[in-house]
């Protein structure tokens, strides 16, 4: 199956190969400085531009046609490292989803977490854009997850949008980075907290603070759903990011959903990421940022980053947002 980047590496080639082809076709003389002889070279450039547009046109409507007519991949169930464990589910009810779940043994040897530090520390925006695969190469995490809502930010278009890569960013809530506090948010009861020695918990610290990250909504408090979900009035389908624990805080659940992609996975309610995150043993959870900055990332067999789900970010399906912090992790190579 034509992956993500493939697809947009069809369009990318389309479109160079034509924009080679023009730029040959405007540097070629015309013998002579007759007026003909310019005639003839604009009329070769318009000939260029021309098929260099259909081209683009057609690829690009090639690839979103795919896009929409996609199969949903197949369920997996999979060891990615030591102590972490990656399942996608596949469903076709009550809608096309496809979810990627992770869950993490705190007791595993050889992991540790790391929350997006600062670049900026004290500034009003303390945080430089980053999309998830980017946080994972740069710090040589073998996963990660996009983090909490961030400001400032717009996506009027494909192209048009804030933040680009290195604009600086702040973001909601508490949040802390090995000690380092950047966010100082009042509300922790839907905050994940995680010790140096890699204790976790939700809404208050289990010792002294060392990496925070703060969500949108406490999706599960004690095994139930918070008042939140079960009040909520608005069911609309997005991506989802969440994290939960179980009862005895030995296993963190990283999930995301896929949405926004007809006939592929088109997103859940607050709700319905509730009830699944209580389906596969959380006990407390925490909605993220969602929506077009849903991601989950994996350090592939090279080295590089490989994205588990399909994003997508201005309306483009397989395409990253860059975001203001995300949750990243050190684990050891399975033996």
């Amino acid at each position: 199956m034509m992956s993500e980047v493939s697809a947009a590496a069809l369009v990318a080639a389309f479109v160079a190969a034509s924009a080679a082809w023009l730029a040959r076709a405007s540097r070629r003389r015309v013998t002579g400085s007759t007026v003909g002889g310019t005639r003839r070279l604009a009329w070769r450039a318009l000939q260029a531009l021309s098929l260099l547009m259909a081209v683009a046109a057609l690829a690009t409507a090639a690839v979103l046609g795919w896009y929409g007519h996609r199969p949903q991949p197949p369920a997996l169930r999979q060891p990615l490292f030591a102590g972490v464990r990656y399942v996608r589910e596949v469903r076709r009810f009550p809608r096309p989803l496809v979810i990627h779940r992770v869950r993490v043994d705190l007791r595993a040897k050889g992991l540790s977490f790391l929350v997006t530090p600062p670049a900026a520390l004290g500034s009003k925006r303390p945080l430089r854009g980053a999309t998830t695969s980017d946080f994972l190469a740069k710090h040589r995490l073998q996963l990660a997850i996009n983090g909490q809502v961030f400001s400032p930010w717009h996506a009027r278009g494909p192209f048009d949008y804030y933040p680009h890569r290195g604009d600086p960013v702040s973001v909601s809530g508490f949040n802390v980075s090995r000690g380092v506090v950047y966010s100082r948010g009042r509300r922790r009861s839907r905050t994940l907290f995680i010790s140096r020695d890699n204790q976790a918990s939700i809404g208050s610290p289990r010792g002294a603070i060392y990496n925070a990250l703060s969500g949108q909504q406490l999706l599960l408090h004690g095994g139930r759903l918070s008042r939140r979900v079960t009040r909520a009035r608005r069911v609309w389908l997005h991506p989802r990011t969440a994290v939960g624990l179980d009862a005895e805080k030995r296993y963190l659940f990283l999930v995301v959903v896929d949405g926004r992609q007809p006939n592929y996975s088109e997103g859940m309610t607050l709700r319905e990421t509730a009830q699944l995150l209580l389906g596969i043993g959380a006990h407390d959870a925490v909605n993220l940022d969602g929506g077009g900055s849903s991601a989950m990332v994996i350090e592939g067999s090279d080295g590089k980053p490989q994205l588990l789900n399909s994003p997508v970010h201005g309306r483009i399906p397989g395409r990253e947002r860059v975001v203001g912090n995300h949750l990243g992790l050190f684990a050891a190579r399975r033996r």
